[in-house]
């Protein structure tokens, strides 16, 4: 596997990866069930691609995984669910602690477990909880991580 940044023809190969993991790890946001391919692929472009930098991850020659990172925040990590439980997400997590070495911040959904369970298993702790911005409005939380005194 390999970490690169996104190029422009790899955007397509993006949009899939975060459409099919969405649908997967967020059967509880009513909203991210009825997200398309088209919807994700103009979202994707207007608020991820142009406001962040984006890491693929690699395998075989296939994207199977995102980072999105602007400066310290970890906007979105997601790894295909035909990839999952691969080290892909760590591999990237530790990626993103490396370009951010004096910490990372992130939110995700409160009832996202197994991203929660992810996070803290690599040393974030969580420090607020609220809620996520509309249209979506679910209870969320906040997570930093900061690097060990050495």
């Amino acid at each position: 596997m390999r970490i690169r940044l996104m190029a422009d023809e790899d955007v397509e190969a993006v949009v899939r990866v975060w459409h099919a993991s969405g649908l997967v790890a967020y059967p509880f946001i009513e909203r991210w069930q009825r997200f398309t391919l088209e919807l994700a692929r103009s979202v994707f472009q207007e608020e991820i691609a142009s406001t962040c930098e984006v890491w693929v991850a690699e395998a075989d020659g296939e994207i199977v995984a995102y980072l999105a990172l602007r400066g310290s925040y970890v906007d979105r990590l997601y790894v295909s669910p035909s990839h999952q439980r691969r080290k892909i997400g760590t591999s990237l997590v530790k990626f993103a602690m490396q370009r951010s070495p004096a910490g990372l911040e992130l939110h995700t959904h409160q009832k996202n477990r197994p991203a929660r369970a992810f996070y803290e298993q690599h040393g974030f702790v969580a420090v607020k909880f609220g809620l996520s911005p509309p249209p979506e409005s679910e209870p969320d939380v906040e997570y930093h991580w900061r690097p060990r005194d050495p």
